[in-house]
């Protein structure tokens, strides 16, 4: 049956664009389907937030008092953890032992702090005295140390 009321045509057309619209105001639109917050492993996330530091690691520790009097060979007696995240000094880029200390102190963070971190907070430690014996160890582990900070979520 023919509709001859132009104004009954045009507001049933409107009232279907508007419920189909609203339809798909609730469903998901294509689009990105995973996200993630990036930057939340990383040395430089865990040295602006301290107050967000496992309690088994408070950020005034000292770097020899948590990796062990072994890392006194390499790193003063006094630098804390805090200190170890934040160094972003120029010679970080050719001091292979500073990015190793730096990436070691955010990978502790995250053993601790993060669910399914790919390190046990045992395996960072002994990690990072292992890897003082060389530059090319202490490279190795930063750089696998930095995959792992920058990979997690």
């Amino acid at each position: 049956m023919p509709v001859n009321n132009p104004i009954l045509v045009l507001t049933s057309i409107f009232f279907f664009l508007a419920a189909s619209s609203m339809a798909a105001a609730h469903e998901p639109r294509p689009g990105f389907l995973y996200t993630r917050s990036r930057g939340t492993c990383t040395p430089q996330y865990w040295s602006s937030r301290s107050e967000l530091w496992p309690k088994m690691v408070p950020h005034r520790s000292t770097v020899s008092n948590v990796f062990g009097s072994q890392a006194l060979e390499r790193f003063r007696p006094d630098l804390t953890l805090l200190e170890a995240a934040a160094r972003d000094e120029p010679d970080d880029t050719q001091n292979v032992f500073a990015r190793l200390l730096k990436e070691s102190t955010a990978a502790l963070l995250n053993s601790y702090a993060r669910k399914g971190y790919p390190f046990a907070a045992w395996e960072v430690k002994t990690l990072l005295i292992q890897a003082l014996v060389s530059d090319a160890a202490a490279a190795a582990l930063a750089e696998r140390f930095l995959q792992a900070n920058h990979n997690c979520a």
